[in-house]
């Protein structure tokens, strides 16, 4: 990866997203960290980067409204000019049964996780059509994507909509040399589920049911969200890659 790269990581105050804008920062790069009312978290992940030899700038956007995405996008080429590499990591995960599941939820979860993976693309891939210069956008997704979940009606069907959402935007960006990619993580360990994890009944269904018999960590996804923005995968765009720890191997 090029050092001078300016690269916009929604929903990097924790979890996913604070893991991949730090892996960016080892790499030197310039980061907006995007966060919506968390600020002491997006300042620590600030802090974080700053110790790891990168730059960054907090700001506060809800990703589903598209005015605010717009001033994220605004401020962010304000301050460093352009941007190179786009993730669209922002997402909630709401656990409600189908039979209870509130419309409120169901919205706000779409609205989100996949509204939100669509205004803030189209925002970022306008800059780069008009500078010239190609692009790198990849999105997280999940492996909730390719099944079911007893709780997660809602985000599944959000993380569905990013991989064909992912696919269209490829084709239709590939003239103007911008990759769009997706990363599918298995269970990985963050604020988002870290309650339900300890249980130890659940923790251990989760651990079995990997092939490789761990959770995942964000630096398992870091990895791959940094091959995807740098030179090695030009010739890499509208693809799902899997980090699950094998255990979607056995899906048909």
């Amino acid at each position: 990866m090029n050092q001078s790269q300016v690269v916009l990581v929604t929903g990097a105050s924790r979890g996913i997203g604070r893991g991949v804008a730090l892996a960016f920062a080892r790499q030197g790069a310039q980061i907006i960290v995007n966060h919506y009312q968390d600020d002491a978290n997006a300042a620590q992940t600030v802090q974080a980067i700053e110790a790891a030899g990168g730059t960054a700038q907090a700001v506060e956007a809800d990703v589903a409204d598209s005015t605010q995405v717009d001033a994220l996008v605004e401020t962010a080429l304000t301050a460093f000019g352009r941007i190179d590499v786009l993730v669209c990591n922002a997402g909630i995960c709401p656990f409600y049964d189908f039979l209870d599941l509130p419309e409120a939820v169901w919205d706000r979860t779409l609205d989100v996780n996949l509204k939100g993976v669509f205004l803030v693309s189209q925002r970022v891939a306008r800059h780069m059509v008009a500078r010239g210069e190609g692009g790198r956008i990849i999105a997280t997704s999940s492996i909730s994507s390719m099944m079911g979940g007893t709780q997660q009606a809602h985000y599944c069907a959000s993380k569905a909509g990013i991989n064909l959402l992912i696919k269209s935007m490829a084709l239709s960006l590939a003239p103007h040399q911008i990759t769009c990619n997706a990363v599918l993580p298995g269970t990985v360990e963050t604020d988002i589920n870290r309650e339900a994890l300890q249980d130890p009944t659940l923790r251990q269904k989760l651990e079995q049911g990997t092939p490789l018999g761990r959770l995942g960590q964000p630096d398992d996804i870091s990895g791959a969200v940094l091959f995807l923005a740098s030179p090695a995968a030009s010739w890499v765009t509208g693809s799902l890659w899997v980090l699950d720890g094998g255990a979607t191997s056995t899906l048909q």
